[in-house]
């Protein structure tokens, strides 16, 4: 019994190294991964403006970076983690700056006024557009929002919500997920490496605790052959 009790301690301790050099090289991966993202974001110079007090600010107003905030949080429910947002690290980098940098891009989108040149009469529904300029407030309509027919808001779609727009968005995007995905790492790392911590310290406890039980067994072993 105290063999087998010894044993099961040795694999135990050998599982338990094993989870900690699995922790250990996801660890390395991630920070590989973490070094890339962050010097492709420096490379990109895309930053988030602050304050000389520290607050995020959008075009030097505090208001405008109040009501993006609240785009982010409130009408897509983002949970905003207030430590990625560092004043001295104004680098686009962290999965909040990079979802606070796309809802820039959707706020100022989704608030704009488009200038529509109708060159000819045109008329929808029965309703007659004549000729002219036309200025036309996307009102916070998003791409699918719009009537594409509508002689006016049809081209007022296209000039919003550009070909740019898009691209910057879905460049986000893939920003976040990048950086959400190295911080999932990086928790599986720790679980990996604690998980083998706890297996080990348990392997060597019980080869430790076996040993005065072996000891004891010997001696009582010896005394009944001399006797």
């Amino acid at each position: 019994m105290v063999s087998r009790l010894k044993g099961l301690g040795i694999a135990l301790a050998v599982i338990g190294l094993v989870f900690i050099a699995g922790g250990a090289y996801a660890y390395l991966r991630v920070q590989d991964g973490t070094k890339s993202l962050n010097t492709f974001s420096a490379a990109q110079n895309v930053t988030l403006t602050y304050n000389e007090d520290g607050q995020l600010v959008d075009r030097g107003e505090t208001a405008g970076a109040e009501a993006i905030m609240a785009l982010l949080k409130d009408d897509w429910g983002y949970a905003v983690d207030t430590a990625e947002l560092n004043p001295n690290d104004p680098v686009v980098n962290t999965a909040t700056e990079y979802m606070f940098q796309m809802a820039t891009v959707a706020y100022h989108t989704l608030n704009g006024t488009q200038t529509i040149v109708l060159t000819e009469d045109a008329e929808y529904k029965g309703e007659v557009f004549p000729a002219g300029t036309y200025e036309f407030a996307v009102d916070g309509r998003y791409w699918t929002a719009f009537d594409r027919q509508h002689p006016i808001e049809g081209p007022a779609r296209a000039q919003a919500w550009t070909g740019t727009a898009h691209a910057l968005i879905a460049e986000l995007g893939v920003g976040v997920v990048t950086a959400s995905t190295l911080q999932l790492g990086l928790g599986v790392a720790g679980v990996a490496a604690g998980m083998g911590g706890a297996f080990f310290l348990m392997g060597v406890g019980l080869v430790w605790a076996t040993r005065p039980e072996e000891a004891a067994v010997r001696v009582t072993e010896r005394a009944t052959v001399r006797a």
